[in-house]
């Protein structure tokens, strides 16, 4: 398939963003305008579909010119899918975006500029726009409190995150969590190296908060939460802290959730 210009002459870093989509027809088509319109020119565009029964390959198939590579058959999840792509992927530096999602025009380009003045940095984050169901946008900033991202969850937005081919020869996302593998990948590399990590304060992602992570149930969240923080490498003393704090907030908002729908 004929991908986007990879705009060889100027040397600059190849990019490779991947988009992983099972029945998204709803939003996909504006994912895809969101990487085609990026003012960084240099990009790889990357789908995997994970054999969609909607319209969603009558899409890609629209848009094949400005996709470079893409495949549709059936996965082990949606870090299965990730990895797939991974593996396809030929970029120095590697974004992904949600099917459901879009980024901000100058994305890229403002990414990449980090990556080019931070050689040593191997994960770099930003801050992201927050879709509400209701259609309102409301900035999600980086929480800086390492304590908050070790014993509460994910304070690092992962759908803002361009992450280093190299890194990625490290560890790749664990298939056996469905909701919280990339909470896990990010932890691991921090504990590994904290360093690693270059922020960027810019919002440079729209993330729809309808998607499979906003609709965790409770034991999910608890169990994956564990296993994640396991796998990673926190002593468990720690672990079961933290699954403690976590399980009393959820219990605690469980319960005034209850007398406010016995108030009403």
């Amino acid at each position: 398939m004929e991908g986007m210009s990879l705009n060889k002459q100027n040397q600059l870093p190849l990019v490779s963003i991947i988009t992983v989509v099972y029945n998204g027809e709803k939003y996909l088509q504006q994912t895809i305008d969101s990487v085609v319109n990026q003012t960084y020119n240099n990009i790889e565009f990357i789908i995997i579909d994970g054999g969609s029964t909607d319209g969603t390959l009558k899409i890609l198939k629209t848009n094949e010119k400005n996709i470079s590579k893409w495949i549709s058959e059936p996965d082990k999840g949606l870090y299965d899918a990730m990895n797939k792509g991974i593996r396809l992927a030929q970029g120095e530096i590697i974004g992904m975006v949600n099917s459901d999602d879009w980024y901000e025009l100058d994305a890229v380009e403002t990414m990449i500029g980090a990556f080019l003045k931070n050689p040593t940095k191997n994960i770099f984050h930003a801050d992201r726009y927050d879709i509400m169901p209701d259609g309102q946008k409301k900035i999600y900033k980086h929480n800086h409190s390492v304590m908050k991202f070790k014993f509460w969850g994910m304070t690092y937005s992962h759908p803002t995150m361009f992450i280093t081919s190299k890194e990625y020869t490290k560890h790749q996302y664990n298939i056996q969590l469905s909701v919280l593998s990339d909470y896990q990948f990010i932890l691991e590399t921090y504990l590994r190296n904290p360093d690693t990590l270059f922020y960027v304060q810019k919002a440079i992602v729209n993330y729809r908060l309808d998607g499979v992570s906003t609709r965790m149930s409770m034991r999910l969240m608890l169990s994956e939460g564990f296993i994640s923080r396991q796998n990673a490498g926190l002593n468990l003393l720690e672990n079961i802290f933290a699954f403690g704090v976590r399980f009393s907030f959820r219990l605690i908002s469980i319960i005034l959730n209850m007398l406010k729908m016995k108030n009403k």
